[in-house]
């Protein structure tokens, strides 16, 4: 019984040391001087501290641009992928149609496919109708990989509610959109915070798509602003730990006070789905 303990505890202190130590590098990198960082001076707290990498960030770089076209970015992206995504897991779970089943297989093996396959077809579709650098390109390209996940994740929610509620609405006169507005979707919330956290998460820290989409300055999103403070082979430590350091905080916030509603939103997801 101890050294079964001993055994989770080890490999909870692990799990955590893989998690934490990044991150205590990152932020203590971010303190440091130039001088310190290139002669790994105080590697564990830095001795003075500085905060002259964060003042460079907001008055000598595009930082604040950078971080407000990826959260524009990030939360359009994430609410049409939530719209399709919804109707999309509706009319898969509610409605009887031919080729329904095979509709559903598609959504599932096109969430199976990785986004790097996807970007040259893309990218050609893009140039040919005239629509590059800018953010309505991301927004339009995020969501062909966020849908099949968020329409995958709200089937399992679906089915889990009773369809003699949405049949009562019917009966008192409600619409097939005023069923799932009204009655599916209050029921559905938890997967749909769940969904749209992972959205934004994953559009928030989406580099290659905008790397590759985005050709002007004006529009890049913050991974792809980011990359600015490595020059050739040097990199500028400090600063770009403080510009990661910062990028982090958004994603760690939302996580830490919706972390249940993603727990019960991916576990109501994979039982019911």
């Amino acid at each position: 019984m101890r050294g079964t303990t001993l055994a989770r505890w080890t490999v909870l202190a692990l799990i955590l040391a893989v998690v934490f130590v990044p991150m205590f590098w990152i932020v203590v990198t971010s303190l440091k001087t130039g001088r310190q960082i290139l002669m790994s001076e105080s590697p564990y707290v830095p001795r003075p501290f500085t905060v002259d990498n964060y003042v460079y960030l907001f008055e000598e770089s595009r930082f604040a641009l950078w971080i407000r076209n990826s959260f524009v970015t990030a939360t359009a992206s994430t609410l049409l992928s939530l719209m399709i995504g919804a109707a999309g897991a509706y009319s898969l779970t509610r409605l009887r149609y031919p080729g329904r089943r095979t509709f559903g297989a598609l959504v599932l093996v096109t969430y199976l496919v990785p986004p790097g396959l996807m970007f040259i077809p893309l990218y050609q579709t893009f140039i040919r109708i005239g629509y590059t650098d800018s953010l309505g390109t991301l927004i339009l390209a995020y969501p062909t990989f966020l849908v099949p996940f968020v329409t995958w994740l709200l089937m399992g929610f679906f089915r889990s509610i009773p369809r003699e509620l949405e049949e009562a609405a019917l009966v008192d006169g409600a619409t097939r959109v005023q069923a799932l507005v009204r009655v599916v979707l209050p029921l559905a919330a938890p997967g749909l915070l769940a969904a749209g956290l992972f959205c934004f998460t994953l559009s928030w820290n989406e580099f290659l798509y905008a790397l590759i989409f985005i050709g002007d300055d004006s529009p890049k999103t913050l991974p792809v602003g980011l990359s600015e403070f490595v020059v050739s082979d040097f990199a500028f430590w400090g600063q770009l730990m403080a510009a990661a350091a910062l990028a982090s905080l958004p994603v760690i916030v939302v996580y830490v006070y919706l972390h249940k509603y993603m727990v019960q939103g991916l576990t109501a997801g994979a039982v019911k789905g």
